[in-house]
Formats: structure tokens, C-alpha cells, sequence
């Protein structure tokens, strides 16, 4: 893979001129932070080598190049996920290529059914731990261990400094952003009112298809990882309604211009930092 990885990087390159410290991905519903991004550089996920291609609603499949608030940044506009198809190691393939160009904070964003009846359609939730009931992990096979090592910690896979960032800005600015535990799932298909009530009872409140893949890769390479759930909807265990991709799209919406402040917040407080 490593072959692979240094195609990649050097086809990146000859792209873009930034050394970037942050990346940051963007879940279902959330693509206005894209328009926070200046001097910006776009290339589709099928024209990078060794990338596959984005194929979840409303994802747009573009690496983004360029800076918000003065911070170099890469940004994935659309995620993979297992459930398109992918093996692990393509879903998370973008993270090791973040990390051989420079990169040293991930922000990881997505969209999340709520388990927890106090975390409502349009809130934010700062994860502060996971539950991977995927089946799998991204790390089986032979360890790259020139990104780490075979067996790493998972005791805290969210760093404690940008979550205390986080919370401390959303508290001065009256954002209502709870924390809590996201239950990861293959999907597609959306999870039963009995799988709920499990999840829940595991000590879940969040609930979707996506991140833990990431963030696992993410801590194995040594990245600092940030992840802010939008909740799109309540689980079925409040209600007997059928969901749908509009519903969880428009709730995203509704949060969206609190993520992208707090999101601002910390990547000025992080220029500072590595300045």
C-alpha cells in the first residue's frame, strides 16, 4: 500500500503548493464549511490516484486545497463508507495520505441518529468515545508500522485539548453542543427499533455509518482527532415514523453555521499554537 500511498502523495503535490495541518472531513449534509475555505484548490476523488469515488447522497467527492482563517487545510468534501462497497482500507486510505503530507489535526464530521432523547434533530454533539459495531476494523492485516504500532491505545481516541477548545467556545457563544458516544454500523439500511434499544443500552447516544474507520486509522498515524456529530433525526425507538435522506439533509442545515464557527474557533486557536 505504501507504493500506492507515494503516488498519491506525489500526484498531490504537483497539485498543491500548501503544507497542511488540518484535515477535515465532511459528512451528509454538511458541505457550507467547503465555502469557508480560501485560495481553494479542487480536484474529484476519481482523478487522485488510488482514491475511490464518492457515491452517498449528497456527497460531493472533491479534495479541497487551501486555507480557512490563514490554517493550511485539506478538506475531503464527501467521505467513503464501507456500506458503497469499499474495503476498510480504501474507506480510510485518504487519512494515511493526509498524514504523510503533514498533517497533524483531524476534524471528522457526520450526520447521526440520535439514541439519546435530550440530543435533538439540529444539535451538535462532541464525541468524547465510540462503539464499533462494524464487524471489522481498519487496522487488520499487516501493520503499517511506519505510521504505528501493531496494537494502539483506544483509550482516548478523541484528543482532550480540542474538545476542551470546542466546549469552551460553544459555552461563550450559547451553541447548545452536549457530548457524548457514537455507535458506528455498516448500514445501508437504517438500523431497527431493536438494534436501537441495544445500542442505547451499551451506553450509545449516537448512531450512524461512518467515522470510527477514520478515526481509529487517524489514532493509529498519530493524528489529534476532533469529531462533532449533527443529530438529523431521532431513532425510532421515540417514534413510528420512516426516515428519509431530506429529513436528515435539512436537519444537517440547521446546524450547520455553529459547526462551521466552532470548527473557525479552533483552527485560530490552533494557528496560534503552531505559530
Amino acid at each position: 500500500m505504501q507504493q500506492k500511498i507515494n503516488e498519491t502523495i506525489s500526484f498531490l503535490k504537483h497539485k498543491i503548493s500548501i503544507n497542511p495541518l488540518v484535515g477535515i472531513i465532511l459528512g451528509t449534509g454538511l458541505n457550507d464549511l467547503a465555502t469557508e475555505v480560501e485560495n481553494k484548490i479542487e480536484i474529484l476523488y476519481e482523478d487522485i490516484p488510488g482514491f475511490v469515488r464518492s457515491t452517498a447522497p449528497s456527497h460531493q467527492g472533491k479534495l479541497i486545497a487551501g486555507t480557512i482563517s490563514g490554517m493550511p487545510i485539506l478538506m475531503l468534501q464527501g467521505r467513503f463508507h464501507f456500506y458503497e462497497g469499499y474495503t476498510m482500507e480504501q474507506v480510510t486510505y485518504p487519512i494515511r495520505v493526509f498524514k504523510k503530507l503533514g498533517i497533524k489535526y483531524l476534524f471528522v464530521t457526520n450526520a447521526a441518529g440520535s439514541l439519546n432523547p435530550t440530543m435533538r434533530p439540529g444539535n451538535l454533539v462532541l464525541l468524547n468515545d465510540h462503539i464499533n459495531m462494524m464487524g471489522t476494523n481498519p487496522l487488520i492485516g499487516k501493520n503499517l508500522d511506519e505510521y504505528g504500532e501493531r496494537f494502539p491505545s483506544m483509550n482516548e481516541p478523541y484528543d482532550n485539548e480540542l474538545q476542551s477548545i470546542a466546549c469552551s467556545f460553544a459555552e461563550t457563544q450559547n451553541i447548545d453542543m452536549q457530548q457524548g458516544v457514537y455507535c458506528a454500523v455498516t448500514g445501508p439500511s437504517l438500523e431497527t427499533k431493536a438494534e436501537c434499544k441495544l445500542f442505547a443500552s451499551l451506553g450509545a447516544d449516537l448512531v450512524g455509518m461512518s467515522t470510527v474507520p477514520e478515526v481509529i486509522v487517524a489514532v493509529h498515524s498519530g493524528l489529534k482527532v476532533l469529531a462533532i456529530s449533527v443529530v438529523t433525526n431521532l431513532s425510532n425507538i421515540f417514534h413510528d415514523q420512516a426516515h428519509s435522506q431530506e429529513e436528515i439533509r435539512d436537519n444537517a442545515k440547521i446546524a450547520s453555521n455553529n459547526l462551521i464557527n466552532i470548527i473557525k474557533h479552533i483552527i485560530n486557536e490552533l494557528k496560534l499554537k503552531e505559530n
